[in-house]
């Protein structure tokens, strides 16, 4: 079976651009600048959509067939392709989860102090919850 040189180099092109942006938004993260994301850029999400694409197309015999020198090439990218990721989405994690624990602290501190005093007596012992908290919960 004859090897595709050139669908494996553009991967291997392909994976390094993406690797970069990857790389990028892994330095914004750890700076704290989420806003300076590289992967929200449309051209890096085509190059990635046409990256799966085309990964997906590759015939694994083809790729066997290849010349050792150039499938070397392709898995290590691949193997730096695949930790970048996987770091990428460790750090966006970590993220989602600071941010979301800091809005509902912000949403358990605005429905505290809004909540009435509840004293002993009787006449005061419910207060009623407000509606405020079923838009924190996310229910509406």
């Amino acid at each position: 079976m004859n090897a595709d040189p050139q669908k494996i180099e553009l991967l291997i092109a392909m994976a390094e651009r993406l690797i970069a942006a990857i790389e990028a938004d892994i330095a914004a993260l750890k700076a704290g600048r989420p806003q300076d994301l590289c992967t929200t850029d449309p051209e890096i999400q085509r190059l990635s959509m046409l990256y799966g694409r085309e990964a997906a197309g590759l015939d694994p015999a083809r790729a066997k067939a290849a010349p050792s020198d150039l499938r070397r090439r392709f898995f290590d990218t691949t193997a730096k392709f695949r930790d970048a990721l996987a770091l990428h989405a460790r750090l966006l994690t970590r993220m989602r989860n600071a941010s979301e624990g800091m809005v509902k602290a912000v949403a358990e501190e605005i429905e505290r102090r809004r909540a009435p005093a509840c004293s002993y007596a009787p006449a005061s012992s419910y207060a009623r919850p407000h509606a405020a908290a079923m838009v924190y919960n996310s229910i509406v």
